[in-house]
């Protein structure tokens, strides 16, 4: 069926024909308009249209969400972190533009007020992030931790890499399903030399500067053999961090194995030999080993616990079961505007703790 047009004034039908196209591409729409409309213009006709498309509000403080009814045995929080792992608003069309940094906080204080939590499980499915946003949520668990004394278990779901890693080390127990992939512990600073690729489009940078290295990094040219120095020992700093902190967690890791901190990552069971992981699983097997962690020993069974789960959700963000995931993907990033790996790289210039083969990953922080 043909959709009817309305006739217009000659001025507008340049605008209107655009803006069914940007609607068009932006749903992802294949459907094809036709009219009946002739239209003649003697001349060029310029057009301009824009569009703001605001990202989804944040509808209040987070509140409990029941997600599995369970039975018997204490109730369990089921944290979730999934994505990239930065210190900034994920801001963009159909995202929540949550900061998983702050929101991680605002979770575990969550939980912390409510007595009839018993333990917590955190479903983690990160590729890893900033070094010092990971950082960041593993002294706030180890805070959390301290303050409460729950009972905490990480379930590693799709991946656990990097920061996301460092961050599960501070568990009390870890679990990774069996298609997990893990480890990734190094450190990385992505930086490109665009020198040639700006002379291609005439652009010649003309800095002014005061302090020999205040450009450090800069995308303009080569990186000098000193400055290299300078960002290898800051690169390691931080990677020695990471390493102490995750040995100290984790006393299964033998210190004689150069594989673990190398930056490689693992499946569930090769990490399991390496004392990474815990017990290959799957995340009921996490609820029922923190629902039996939170019951005194004397009064532990050998029956298999089905605790009753929440999440913690705003009020625009549903969920239905322990697997929901927030809408925290920009639209920008996923794919509807072209990237190119350098120039996009040069927007995020933050050492990482992340798996990333695929160098336009900063797209889904909306960057």
């Amino acid at each position: 069926m043909k959709p009817i047009m309305p006739t217009m004034p000659q001025p507008y039908v340049g605008k209107f024909v655009l803006i069914l196209l940007m609607i068009s591409f932006a749903t992802g729409c294949n459907s094809i308009i036709r009219t009946d409309n002739r239209v003649k213009i003697d001349g060029p006709v310029e057009t301009k249209v824009s569009a703001d498309i605001a990202p989804v509000s944040v509808a209040g403080p987070v509140r409990q969400v029941m997600v599995s009814a369970g039975e018997g045995c204490p109730r369990v929080a089921l944290v979730d972190v999934d994505g990239l792992l930065l210190n900034t608003p994920f801001v963009g069309p159909l995202s929540l533009g949550e900061n998983p940094v702050a929101t991680f906080r605002e979770k575990l204080d969550a939980v912390a007020a409510d007595p009839a939590l018993r333990a917590v499980v955190l479903r983690i499915n990160s590729p890893g992030g900033g070094v010092a946003a990971a950082g960041t949520m593993r002294f706030e668990l180890e805070r959390f931790k301290a303050r409460t004394g729950l009972p905490v278990v990480a379930c590693l779901m799709d991946h656990g890499c990097g920061g996301a890693y460092h961050l599960a080390s501070a568990a009390d127990y870890i679990v990774a399903t069996p298609g997990t992939l893990t480890g990734g512990v190094g450190v990385i600073l992505n930086l490109f030399n665009l020198q040639d690729l700006m002379a291609q489009y005439n652009v010649v940078p003309q800095p002014i500067k005061a302090g020999k290295y205040v450009d450090i990094g800069s995308s303009a040219r080569p990186q000098t053999d000193e400055e290299k120095a300078l960002f290898q020992a800051m690169a390691n700093e931080f990677h020695t961090k990471m390493k102490a902190d995750i040995a100290k967690s984790r006393y299964k890791i033998k210190a004689d194995d150069a594989t673990v901190f190398d930056g490689r990552i693992f499946t569930a069971t090769q990490a399991t030999e390496r004392g990474l992981v815990d017990r290959v699983g799957e995340l009921d097997d996490a609820l029922h080993i923190a629902a039996w962690m939170a019951i005194p020993p004397t009064a532990r069974t050998e029956v298999r616990y089905n605790p009753p789960v929440v999440m913690f959700r705003r009020g625009n963000d549903p969920a239905n079961s322990p697997y929901a995931v927030s809408a925290n993907i920009p639209l920008q990033g996923a794919g509807l505007l072209p990237n190119l790996p350098g120039l996009d790289r040069t927007k995020l210039p933050t050492f990482l703790s992340l798996w990333q083969p695929e160098l336009t990953m900063e797209k889904l922080s909306g960057k």
